[in-house]
């Protein structure tokens, strides 16, 4: 870097002046530091273009490299031509050259960068790129058809060996540097191993081009080969910079006496580049950074950036040079500006509020208000990925229906869109059971996704005991936890969750699943299900054999659509205290608990505030086919404390009605 710029000499001080502009640093090992580019900025990808950045940071003059002197004989003496649109700008250059290894300062810097030193001819191409950003490429001349260069897509089923040995096949869809019979690179990408420069090598051909950021992209994914040349130009090259780069190396040559030029320098290019001109308003850089920035400080900043700036009636008209292909509007500018001048120099101030805020989305408030229910419940929250593997996502489809497939996948992993949230918060609980935490809940609000259909979800998985407390039993969560979980959703709704037996869910263990419905006028809409994730499904995903998880999953936008006015009030705190009763009763086993419970609400008085199912017995001392079902009714009154008569009376309808509806047998008498 201290050859383009005389930034302190203490290394630690450039990192962090450095740091502070929005670089992330790595390692700092001696004069070498390791910086973190981020994708929008290519032109940092190079020594200079750092250099660049400090200067602008400690206000000293940048120094550029030296070149060779213009040519003056014309074109090369290697015919050029561009087929495609893909290419924007080709310069060549001819060269006689002597095959060696590298002088020691050449080779040590780029070891020091992390490249392997290969010959002069190729590590000077090399050391252009590390320098000044520009990916360049040198061919043998002698073993090129014709001799010509040709830019053009390749034909389908064309082949080609690259230089790190692979046998590659290409399509039309590939951009590629030809020789009049063959390919010879992949464009921007790497070169053939047929042209490379050996120790035989006698003539070159120097290439510096700019080919379009999308095309080399698409190709390096699609060969599944990425360079340090794809690198840069997939994030977007500087057009303007093939002619300077070729003129870079080939004075790199002369020094280290490993070539000459031979001919001129052809320079094709089929467009003509414009820079950008962007405004920059006075009364808009202060609005944005909350804070006065002097104008010399402006000017002298964008000036060593590499910006031309004009002053105008308004503040500055800036002409974005080539390398800066992030910067494209005004507020691009402004940061500019703003992270040389240093975001911690602005005041903390608030914004003046100039008008009321919008109205919150309703989701958003029912994902907050759900938050802070299923955390209380003593559940954590999930982040897991819409996107997911197929062969997680199958057992989770509905019968008839398919995973929504991602046309593009980043890979396998990312396959399809989740059509639930189990299989993500299963894999997530996995990876907690894997760090030894045994007890594990958890729960995620987010999307669903099927073939027809796109809607918004809460669920939730449970595994270990069902409590850590010294007065509770060590036993596993079962359904019922799961059931549990249910009903405080359906609560904070204000509404009742009624369970059925299912078996259309296959991802649940039949016999300890059940679908959730709410009941509007005569109708049962269905709101999600809840139920024991099958064994085979678990295990598959990494847990032991013998584990048990629960879960469940509600559509909470429907739930919430359905949910009375009366859900959103707040109630006080009761005044006035509750009484327990708690009845066991006799009833087929083939009697749904929902029933049970709407026999109970349909015919007991308005102080009935609770109906909890606490204990279910099958076996010695209960008739065959029937089941012993404990239930805790809770009764209050808001406006008084109620009497035992009246709570007694109230009992006894209820037992009446059980008796009536359903057969039920009250055990005790």
């Amino acid at each position: 870097m201290r050859d383009y710029a005389d930034p302190p000499a203490d290394t630690s001080a450039i990192a962090k002046r450095l740091g502070g502009c929005g670089f992330e640093v790595g390692a700092i090992e001696g004069d070498v530091i390791d910086f973190e580019i981020t994708a929008n900025r290519p032109d940092c990808l190079s020594v200079y273009g750092l250099a660049r950045e400090a200067s602008a940071a400690f206000d000293v003059d940048l120094k550029s490299p030296a070149t060779a002197a213009p040519a003056t004989e014309g074109k090369a003496k290697l015919p050029v031509s561009i087929g495609d649109a893909g290419c924007g700008r080709y310069s060549l250059a001819v060269a006689e050259v002597t095959v060696a290894p590298s002088p020691s300062w050449l080779a040590d810097r780029l070891t020091a960068a992390g490249v392997r030193p290969i010959n002069n001819i190729v590590d000077v191409t090399n050391y252009v790129m590390l320098e000044i950003g520009h990916p360049m490429h040198a061919f043998d001349v002698a073993k090129l058809a014709g001799p010509e260069i040709r830019v053009r897509r390749a034909r389908a089923g064309e082949g080609l060996t690259t230089l790190d040995g692979q046998k590659r096949t290409l399509d039309e869809t590939t951009l590629v540097i030809a020789d009049r019979e063959r390919p010879v690179g992949i464009a921007g990408v790497m070169g053939g191993a047929a042209s490379e420069v050996t120790a035989s090598t006698t003539t070159v051909a120097l290439e510096s081009a700019w080919f379009l950021p999308s095309m080399v992209r698409a190709a390096s994914r699609r060969l599944g080969l990425k360079t340090e040349a794809s690198a840069r130009f997939e994030r977007g090259a500087d057009i303007t910079a093939p002619p300077w780069a070729l003129m870079r190396a080939l004075h790199l040559l002369q020094e280290i006496k490993a070539g000459r030029l031979v001919g001129g320098v052809s320079d094709v290019c089929p467009g003509r580049f414009e820079p950008r001109q962007i405004p920059l308003r006075r009364s808009r850089l202060d609005r944005l950074l909350g804070d006065k920035v002097p104008d010399d400080v402006v000017e002298r900043t964008l000036r060593r950036l590499g910006f031309t700036i004009d002053r105008t009636s308004e503040g500055w008209q800036a002409t974005v040079p080539g390398f800066r292909v992030d910067v494209t509007r005004e507020a691009d500018l402004i940061e500019e500006v703003g992270r040389h001048w240093g975001f911690d120099r602005v005041p903390a101030t608030f914004p003046a509020l100039r008008r009321m805020p919008p109205q919150m989305s309703p989701s958003v408030g029912r994902d907050r208000m759900l938050r802070r229910v299923l955390c209380g419940a003593g559940l954590q929250e999930a982040c897991t990925f819409t996107f997911m593997e197929r062969d997680a996502a199958l057992p989770f489809v509905p019968a008839g229906q398919d995973a929504v497939a991602i046309a593009n996948p980043l890979s396998e992993k990312f396959a399809v869109l989740r059509p639930s949230l189990l299989p993500g918060l299963l894999d997530a609980l996995v990876y907690n059971r894997r760090r030894e935490t045994e007890d594990v809940r958890l729960f995620e609000t987010g999307a669903i996704f099927h073939p027809d259909a796109e809607s918004t979800r809460v669920g939730w998985v449970m595994t270990g005991s069902r409590g850590s407390h010294w007065s509770d039993p060590q036993v596993p969560v079962d359904f019922f936890d799961a059931r549990g979980i249910a009903d405080r959703i359906g609560e904070a709704f204000g509404l009742q969750l009624n369970a059925a037996a299912s078996v259309a869910m296959p991802w649940f263990v039949p016999g300890r699943a059940a679908s959730l419905s709410v009941r509007v006028g005569d109708e049962d809409r269905t709101v999600g299900s809840v139920g024991q994730l099958a064994p085979a499904i678990v295990e598959a995903r990494g847990l032991g054999q013998g584990t048990t998880v629960v879960g469940g999953e509600i559509d909470h936008a429907l739930l919430a659509s359905l949910a009375p006015p009366a859900a959103q009030a707040i109630s006080p705190l009761p005044r006035f205290p509750s009484i327990v009763r708690d009845l066991s009763i006799l009833v087929s086993d083939r009697l749904p608990a929902a029933d049970v419970r709407g026999t109970i609400r349909s015919n007991a008085p308005r102080t009935l505030v609770s109906v909890r199912e606490f204990d279910r017995y099958q076996g010695k001392g209960v008739p065959e086919g029937m089941i012993s079902l404990s239930i805790r009714l809770t009764f209050r009154d808001a406006s008084r404390t109620l009497t035992d008569a009246e709570v007694q009376d109230a009992v006894n309808t209820i037992v009446l009605s059980l008796t009536t509806a359903h057969g039920a047998i009250l055990r005790g008498k």
